[in-house]
């Protein structure tokens, strides 16, 4: 294994901020640790069954906490320097390990779009960049911290694999999936997301798992829309008698294409939810193919506007834009009634 050190600028108050957090973790059970804060649950256990595993963080280390504190060699914080984080977790790749760089999305796939395609997507390094507070959650920042465009960017980079897990038992089975991949990958983690899955699912690459099974309109979701998906299937079965097809799209590149065109062929309807701009996302990826097939279906989308968007507290900017299941469930019976 090639040998490397950490070094970060004197002064810097990460060492505390560590402290704080592991402390908090060693008295919080396995399963609690990995709701909270999967992204780092699920890196600490890959680091310690492979020591090629590390993390670099752009002022994240909080969620890799618990990977310092056992790893600390394999650690380095960069900063706020997203840029900067990628270009150097390229060289590492190129020396052989596997770096995963912990950054707000704001400022991950979208300020580093260039250094990503030309350092690490062109040469098919094995990169994973991992990023937190996704869509709207840091409304209260205002629209410079919104990631709203990220999958767009995203899905336009050749070698990359593009994730959005729907739930925190998602989250750590595509990063223990992919996590053997020698590709570049990205990981889009939401905040606002409920739980849907009991167990961890078990994802099979590029594939969409299907959680329930409708002949009427075809419901598909990734991040925080997955939840919004379930639970607007459940309501419209109950008061409409609509039976749902509902798809977890965690892999959106690639994505999967045959599951897609026959359930949109089979139910003539098709209903995507994102917390994502209705520009470029999974509602376009949907599209697309559905006009490549020469399908004649109704397509419908949940998303957020192609124009500037309000600034407030997350809970309330979802419900401004429609991201909730009652909405959901309103647009798929008027989908599926036109």
């Amino acid at each position: 294994m090639p040998t490397w050190s950490r070094r970060s600028p004197p002064g810097w108050s990460w060492p505390m901020a560590e402290k704080k957090m592991v402390d908090v973790f060693s008295d919080v059970e396995r399963e609690t640790a990995m709701t909270a804060n999967p992204a780092g649950y699920a890196v600490t256990e890959l680091g310690a069954e492979d020591e090629r595993i590390v993390t670099l963080a752009a002022d994240m280390s909080n969620t890799v906490a618990e990977f310092i504190a056992k790893f600390p060699e394999r650690y380095i914080e960069c900063g706020i320097a997203e840029t900067n984080s990628v270009s150097l977790a390229a060289g590492l790749a190129s020396a052989g390990l596997i770096p995963y760089i912990y950054s707000m999305s704001p400022f991950g796939m979208l300020k580093t779009c260039e250094q990503w395609r030309t350092d690490v997507d062109y040469n098919h390094l094995p990169v994973r960049l991992v990023g937190r507070l996704s869509g709207l959650a840091m409304g209260y920042f205002g629209t410079s911290h919104y990631a709203v465009e990220d999958i767009a960017i995203a899905r336009t980079m050749n070698n990359t694999v593009v994730l959005s897990p729907g739930d925190a038992a998602s989250c750590v089975s595509l990063m223990r999936s992919t996590a053997s991949l020698e590709v570049p990958v990205y990981i889009r983690i939401a905040e606002a997301v409920s739980r849907v899955y009991d167990e961890a699912p078990d994802y099979e690459f590029g594939k969409w798992p299907r959680l329930r099974t409708g002949s009427d309109v075809t419901l598909i979701g990734h991040g925080m829309g997955l939840g919004l998906c379930a639970a607007a299937a459940e309501a419209l079965y109950e008061h409409d008698s609509i039976e749902a097809d509902v798809f977890d799209a965690a892999y959106l590149r690639p994505y999967d294409e045959t599951a897609l065109l026959a359930s949109a062929a089979k139910t003539g309807h098709v209903l995507t939810v994102e917390e994502h701009s209705v520009a470029g996302g999974l509602g376009s990826l949907v599209a697309e193919a559905i006009a490549r097939a020469g399908l004649s279906v109704r397509l419908g989308q949940v998303a957020l506007p192609d124009k500037d968007l309000e600034v407030g507290v997350p809970a309330d900017l979802y419900e401004y834009y429609g991201l909730t299941p009652s909405n959901v469930a309103a647009k798929a019976r008027s989908l599926v009634r036109r």
